[in-house]
């Protein structure tokens, strides 16, 4: 493992913003979104690795497994966040995708630095977890060094889960032995060592791929509509009438009731619509087709 942090690619200063204190606000600003830009190009050379990754958790959660986010400070709260958007968007169960931060809740809403501090933490919170080896456990570290995400891997590993490694230093992230590295070099960060601003940012845009692909792949989307998400509060309600509309061609009051017979659940009143079948039989349907509802509309055309 690296022992100098100094010569961690997020550790650096960079040049461009050395005389940042002398600007004027909106040069500090200016300073910051072209640093910004640079981000989402590196992201994109991480693509096979991001798609490799995914196609990994997806064959895990297909064989029953979990996916967990492992981080500490920005990294743990990004991993929670992502975690947290999967059951309203694509109906999954809560256990399905979790996030593991150092410092437990209380760290989601104030800096607790010092639980990152200790690899044993992270091991036992994935042992608390019950890890399989159906599982995928995501190590999220913007430096790469961070003890907890260590410990927590190597615990993972030990129990014979698949791992990922998301972070910004490729210097610290060759040594670590996991199934895939993902390593998008942003570069020093305009104030330095401040991992919250492009590498957060480049880990958010990692996260978000990666689980928007999973969850593509496992068919919670017909075209780019989220065919799974769970109506629960008066924006989703009215975005589920929307999707079925527009997948029907039916005038909403009737988009309304047939949602009402499918208690509020887009995809089986969309095969409800399509088949001509009741809720028990368009929840059948949907099993035997692999919860793939273009495969199971498809077959009533």
């Amino acid at each position: 493992m690296l022992k100098d942090r100094g010569k961690l690619t997020t550790e650096k200063r960079n040049a461009r913003s050395r005389d940042i204190d002398r600007r004027s606000t909106l040069q500090v600003v200016d300073i910051i979104n072209a640093e910004d830009r640079r981000v989402a190009a590196e992201v994109g050379r991480e693509r096979k690795k991001i798609a490799r990754a995914a196609d990994l958790i997806v064959e895990s959660l297909r064989c029953g497994g979990r996916l967990f986010y492992v981080g500490a400070g920005t990294s743990g709260r990004l991993g929670v966040l992502d975690a947290a958007e999967c059951p309203p968007t694509y109906g999954t169960p809560r256990s399905l995708v979790q996030g593991i931060i150092a410092g437990g809740r209380r760290a989601l809403v104030r800096s607790i630095e010092g639980a990152e501090d200790r690899a044993g933490d992270g091991a036992a919170a994935i042992a608390k977890k019950r890890i399989k080896p159906a599982d995928v456990v995501v190590g999220i570290a913007a430096c790469g060094l961070t003890p907890f995400v260590r410990g927590a891997i190597e615990r993972a590993r030990r129990a014979g889960a698949r791992t990922i490694f998301i972070a910004c230093a490729p210097e610290a992230a060759k040594g670590i032995n996991v199934d895939v590295v993902i390593t998008p070099v942003v570069g020093p960060e305009v104030v330095t060592g401040s991992t919250r601003m492009k590498a957060g940012t480049a880990t958010k845009l990692v996260l978000n791929t990666l689980s928007t692909t999973v969850m593509i792949r496992l068919g919670k989307v017909y075209g780019n509509l989220m065919v799974d998400l769970r109506a629960t509060n008066a924006k989703l309600r009215e975005r589920a009438e929307r999707i079925v509309m527009e997948v029907t061609g039916l005038a909403r009051p009737r988009a309304r009731r047939l949602l009402v017979k499918a208690k509020g659940l887009v995809k089986p009143a969309l095969v409800m619509h399509f088949r001509g079948v009741d809720f028990a039989a368009a929840k059948s349907l949907l099993r035997e087709g692999g919860e793939s509802l273009r495969a199971v509309i498809r077959k009533a055309r």
